[in-house]
């Protein structure tokens, strides 16, 4: 029989469940089965556990036909178990390194029914911080390995289920199951630990429980948070099914529920205003149902003061109270909160841009802006021209630096960053639409729609993940996080680029997966507009053209050795290496067949007049790959880059082409004819980086934001 049985609901956590799968999978660990239950999730997650599981045999799926919530979820995933053990595991979530070992250590040596494992929390800043559960294992009197009766104290540890490993046949012996609904956690912990003969708690961090900034209940107000009085009404029901055997620890559980059930009525983060009287009221209904024969002593201090008045029913001295501690800490948040308001304007600027704030949006005018308004390009440029045919009623105006190295196209309208038709087009259009972050000082208006539309699919480390390495390290990660916050739509290429921006950058934005709308006219290309990119660049018609474009290297990286002209010798009398990048060693030597092309102004001509790729871990791989055309990875210093600029993608895994990690290799490749290979990688890469390139992602963009069409396929 099988040690451990992992069961993993899913639903709507394609951010984040690679990590987890990953956390699991890569240990070094094989007694063990996942049981991957995709609850019908919307977004890519039954697609990545059927990955995972076609690689990994310990990996079984379930597809359910149907959305049924967590609880219905992990009921599914027990029931296709075959281990000894049950643990459930929250898919947002990871286990520490070396945890399988570690737990599976006690399992054998200890036997319990339950193994309850220390964890640590995790934020979208900062470092993990270990929770505060040893103390309280510490803190519980009695033997480690009894059960409840002689141990009651543990009942004051976390009610969560990720944290519990148990005997599957104790879950039998009980019937337990997990009910629908929101705290499904407190109807399925408290029974269980009530009938576990054997409870052995283990000091060591097994588990990394992620704090979400954004899709956690606990931060959502909704009436559903009164669902924790139904299920701790069916969790005391399970436990008089046990006879006596609740009775030594009544008194400890009853303070564990009052106490939870004042941490729902009393957070305003959680119910709506008009349902807090009535949870209130049911707290006291709660209390004076199931407070212990021998009776009950209320904590001291400030707890004991909400206890008694709950005991008493006594609402309004009870939101009186509240509304003293909200008093006390909003005074204490602004003597220390960190100033966030408009930076790095002078006083009559922020005065006029506050101004304009305040008057009415203008329905119909959409601010565009690209790479920190230095020129007119990309996805906004890509998304503008389709608003123009789809939605002409939308006035679209750009944003242009006074040093913008792009030119700007004719008839194009535009305002200059700094000047007042600059604020007050940031103030009052009802769209601002950008390939990156618009400055600190914006500010989110109601009404308005930010559209981040980014500038290619992500290899390098993007967002908070640069935090773990040091081309992150002067990073302001909490100024990131409030510039995001500001998105409404973030657009995406594909499904890595979905998963990565939900991760990285975890905020409350729509994803639209509609492909990159800079790339609709490679995808809409033919032989016509390649042979106009090449006039335009001057390239004769019968020379075959090698593209060399690097992505740039985080200090002290340079880029690695090249040298155009050896290339181009080994291309042939008829052959053209362009170079964009004015770093590239040998770029400056003059050869009649190498052409710098780094300040030809738009790319896309350059992919047009381009036979084959040459690059390494820049996004122009996949932008490049929408045309079919032959690709090759020159890729010598893979290791240190990923070591200094980290990665999102192990794009050398993933590669459409050959991959050499020498100069002398890239010259034999082309020497031997070989570079134009591998059209099978090609078509996998295409496959699953490119099946949105179709030609009509701006339009899929313009129809959700400017005309509020679904445009999901």
């Amino acid at each position: 029989m099988t040690l451990l049985s992992i069961v993993l609901p899913a639903y709507k956590v394609q951010g984040y469940l690679r990590e987890c799968l990953d956390s699991i999978l890569d240990q070094d660990f094989g007694d063990v089965e996942l049981i991957a239950v995709d609850d019908r999730s919307p977004d890519h997650c039954g697609e990545i556990f059927d990955e995972y599981a076609a690689r990994d045999s310990r990996v079984k799926v379930l597809h359910l036909a149907q959305n049924v919530g967590l609880g219905e979820a992990r009921n599914a995933g027990l029931a296709e178990a075959r281990g000894e053990y049950v643990w459930f595991v929250d898919t947002d979530d990871t286990l520490t390194p070396g945890a399988l070992e570690t737990v599976a250590r006690a399992l054998r040596e200890q036997s319990p029914d339950v193994l309850i494992v220390d964890f640590e929390r995790t934020y979208p800043i900062g470092r993990p911080r270990r929770s505060r559960l040893r103390r309280s294992f510490a803190a519980a009197a009695g033997p480690n390995g009894a059960d409840l009766q002689s141990r009651p104290d543990l009942i004051k540890t976390i009610h969560t289920v990720w944290n519990k490993i148990v005997k599957r046949d104790l879950l039998a012996k009980l019937d337990l199951r997990f009910a629908p609904g929101w705290y499904e956690d407190v109807s399925w912990t408290y029974p269980l630990l009530v009938g576990a003969e054997r409870i052995y708690a283990l000091p060591e961090v097994c588990y990394a429980y992620r704090q979400r900034r954004q899709g956690a209940i606990t931060r959502t107000v909704n009436p559903r948070h009164l669902e924790v009085f139904t299920h701790w009404e069916r969790a005391w029901e399970l436990i008089d099914l046990q006879g006596g055997r609740a009775d030594p620890v009544r008194p400890v559980l009853f303070a564990r529920m009052i106490w939870h059930l004042m941490q729902t009525v009393g957070n305003t983060d959680r119910l709506p205003p008009h349902l807090r009287r009535h949870a209130f009221l049911r707290t006291a209904d709660m209390f004076a149902r199931y407070r212990p024969p021998g009776g009950f002593a209320p904590p001291s201090g400030a707890d004991g003061l909400r206890y008694r008045l709950v005991a008493r029913r006594a609402w309004r001295s009870y939101t009186a109270l509240q509304a003293v501690r909200r008093a006390q800490r909003g005074m204490q948040s602004a003597l220390t909160r960190e100033r966030t308001g408009p930076s790095g304007l002078g006083l009559l600027a922020r005065a006029y841009y506050a101004l304009q704030r305040r008057l009415p949006l203008d329905p119909n005018l959409a601010a565009y802006a690209a790479y920190w308004y230095r020129e007119v390009s990309c996805n906004p440029a890509a998304v503008e021209q389709a608003a123009r045919r789809l939605a002409p009623h939308v006035r679209g105006v750009w944003i242009v630096g006074r040093d913008a190295s792009g030119e700007i196209p004719a008839g194009a309208a535009h305002v200059v960053e700094g000047t007042r038709a600059y604020y007050r087009l940031l103030a009052r259009a009802s769209y601002l639409v950008n390939n990156v972050n618009f400055p600190d000082f914006v500010r989110k208006r109601p009404g308005q729609a930010h559209l981040q539309t980014h500038h290619g699919t992500p290899v390098k480390a993007m967002g908070l993940d640069e935090q773990r390495f040091p081309a992150g390290e002067r990073h302001n990660f909490a100024a990131l996080l409030r510039r995001s916050d500001r998105w409404d739509f973030s657009v995406s290429a594909n499904a890595h680029s979905t998963e990565t921006w939900e991760r990285v950058y975890p905020c409350a934005f729509e994803s639209l997966e509609t492909g990159s709308p800079r790339n609709d006219r490679l995808a809409r290309a033919g032989a016509a507009e390649s042979a106009a990119a090449r006039a335009a660049l001057g390239v004769p018609g019968d020379e075959t053209v090698v593209l060399y474009m690097p992505t740039s290297r985080p200090d002290p990286l340079t880029l690695p050795p090249f040298d155009p002209a050896a290339l181009a010798a080994a291309l042939g009398p008829h052959g053209r290496v362009l170079v964009r990048g004015r770093l590239v060693p040998g770029v400056d030597s003059p050869h009649p067949q190498v052409q710098d092309v780094s300040a030809y102004p738009v790319v896309e001509d350059l992919y047009l007049a381009a036979d084959i790729l040459v690059s390494d871990y820049s996004s122009v791989v996949f932008d490049f790959a929408v045309l079919d055309r032959p690709i090759v990875l020159y890729a010598p210093d893979w290791a240190r880059y990923r070591a200094a600029r980290g990665t999102s993608l192990d794009l050398i895994a993933h590669a459409p082409g050959p991959v050499v990690d020498s100069f002398p290799d890239l010259v034999s490749l082309f020497a031997g004819h070989r570079a134009t290979a591998s059209s099978e990688r090609r078509a996998a890469f295409r496959d699953r980086f490119c099946a949105w390139e179709d030609g009509h992602a701006a339009e899929r963009v313009v129809r959700r934001v400017f005309l509020g069409d679904d445009v999901r396929r």
